[in-house]
């Protein structure tokens, strides 16, 4: 990883922002260094995730995949242990009765541990599903898959640079990176996120420092 995204996010305060820009090209630069090392990386995929939740007990009930040349590695549903909630519901659209014939994660693993297993994962919020593939594992005392988890979030705070109200660079939600570049946002569901989130590098990837060319008057 160069950069090692896993890092935390670049911190900076706002008496060093008003003095120089510098540390704001930095990190921009390193965000869009970045997105062009994973865009030509063989072993990179994007990945998504739907749930029942965002607690302890939460399971993943849409799970998708997909390789760098944006090749559909693995679309799903899965079969939670319990109910999906109906806020959980109303983000995404999936019911119960939706996934009732679906595969469980412990049918869906050994799919999935052979097209992440080794491979470098980008998602947008990545810690949270990390956390979450972790906890579908351990409810069925499986191993996690050997792999690199990488967050287009943290890269797409630092490509836009804006600081955030605890010190360090603002968060944008996926829909507002997606507009950014011109692309329909995912609506919420595994495989069109995992798309729009390729996406998102790939247009960081292909823009200089300068910014030349963006929309400045959509609000992030």
């Amino acid at each position: 990883m160069r950069p090692r995204l896993q890092d935390r996010v670049r911190r900076s305060d706002n008496r060093g922002w008003n003095r120089s820009t510098q540390a704001t090209v930095t990190a921009r630069e390193r965000a869009i260094g970045w997105a062009r090392e994973v865009a030509v990386d063989p072993m990179a995929v994007y990945l998504d995730t739907e749930t029942t939740g965002l607690d302890g007990q939460a399971e993943i009930v849409d799970l998708a995949v997909i390789a760098g040349d944006g090749e559909v590695l693995l679309d799903t549903l899965i079969r939670p242990v319990r109910s999906i909630p109906l806020v959980a519901s109303g983000i995404h659209g999936i019911r119960d009765a939706d996934v009732a014939d679906a595969p469980t994660w412990d049918d869906v693993f050994a799919e999935f541990g052979r097209v992440t297993q080794g491979r470098r994962i980008v998602v947008y919020n990545a810690d949270f599903d990390k956390r979450i593939v972790s906890q579908c594992c351990a409810r069925y005392a499986l191993a996690s898959p050997e792999v690199v988890w990488q967050c287009a979030m943290r890269a797409y705070a630092e490509f836009c640079a804006e600081p955030g109200q605890s010190g360090g660079f603002k968060w944008h939600r996926l829909d507002r990176a997606a507009y950014r570049f011109g692309i329909s946002p995912g609506g919420h569901r595994a495989l069109a996120d995992a798309k729009v989130c390729r996406a998102v590098v790939l247009g960081m990837a292909q823009l200089v420092v300068e910014d030349a060319g963006l929309d400045d008057s959509i609000p992030f």
